[in-house]
């Protein structure tokens, strides 16, 4: 096998588990009662907004995806005084790269969320575990 198809093979796998860790995520904050659906928007830095993301089709499985919104989820959670709407982004490192980094910012400063939440994998098989990106990203910037 050459190194091409190799990597195919590896690429395929990696988007299926991060497909499969996505869903964790989801179902885990829906057990704890927020509103969980699919943010399919994103932000255009250029031009200081927020956009429709852009559908993405898969040449392989002939599909079409419903969008590369950034963050991943939006999330809705009911308070005594309205409701909480908060970003949530799944990443199995919990890092984010320069542009996502402005992007939450951007998301945070127009108040688009009220926080924005990055979920990792743990220390442990199965652990999940849920960053605030004020707490995580507000020295490094």
């Amino acid at each position: 096998m050459e190194k091409r198809e190799k990597n195919s093979i590896r690429g395929k796998k990696s988007r299926a588990a991060g497909a499969r860790f996505e869903l964790k995520v989801r179902n885990e904050l829906e057990s704890k009662g927020l509103i969980i659906d699919k943010w399919t928007n994103n932000v255009d830095l250029e031009l200081g907004k927020l956009v429709k993301s852009k559908r993405k089709f898969n040449p392989y499985s002939k599909i079409l995806g419903i969008g590369t919104g950034f963050p991943d989820f939006i999330g809705i959670k009911r308070k005594k005084t309205g409701y909480d709407v908060i970003g949530i982004e799944v990443k199995g490192n919990g890092w984010l790269d320069k542009i996502e980094k402005e992007k939450c910012k951007w998301l945070l400063d127009n108040k688009i969320f009220s926080r924005i939440l990055i979920a990792k994998k743990g220390k442990k098989r199965g652990e999940k575990e849920y960053l605030d990106f004020k707490e995580k990203y507000s020295t490094s910037q």
